[in-house]
C-alpha cells in the first residue's frame, strides 16, 4: 500500500506542477497579449509573436502530459488484465466483495 500512496502522492505532485507551470505560461501569454494591445507597429508584432511562442509552448506541455497519462493508463491497464489472467478466482472474490460493498452503500442511501 505504501507504495500506491507515494505514486498517488508523486503524481499529484506532478500534476500540480504542470498546472502551475500552464497558468504561469497563460498569465505572461495574457500580459505580452495586453502590451500588443496598447503597442502599434513593430513592438506589437513582436509581442504579438511572443504570446504566440508561448501558446505552442504550453499546448506542448500538454502534449506531452497527455501523451504520459496515456502511456501510463496502458501500463495499468496491462497490469491488471496479466494480475486477472493470473488470479482469475482472487480477482473473481475481490469483484464480488466491491459489488457487494456498493450495493449495500446503494442501499443505505435510499
Amino acid at each position: 500500500m505504501a507504495t500506491s500512496q507515494s505514486g498517488s502522492k508523486n503524481i499529484e505532485e506532478t500534476r500540480d506542477a504542470l498546472m502551475a507551470d500552464v497558468k504561469t505560461g497563460l498569465d505572461q501569454v495574457e500580459s505580452l497579449l495586453r502590451e500588443a494591445a496598447n503597442a502599434s507597429g513593430d513592438k506589437a508584432a513582436e509581442l504579438r509573436e511572443s504570446a504566440l511562442e508561448g501558446l505552442r509552448r504550453a499546448s506542448d506541455v500538454l502534449t506531452d502530459a497527455q501523451d504520459s497519462v496515456l502511456r501510463h493508463g496502458r501500463a495499468a491497464a496491462r497490469a491488471t488484465d496479466d494480475y486477472v489472467h493470473d488470479n482469475p478466482w482472487r480477482s473473481l472474490a475481490v469483484a464480488l466483495a466491491a459489488g457487494l460493498v456498493v450495493g449495500l452503500l446503494a442501499k443505505s442511501r435510499r
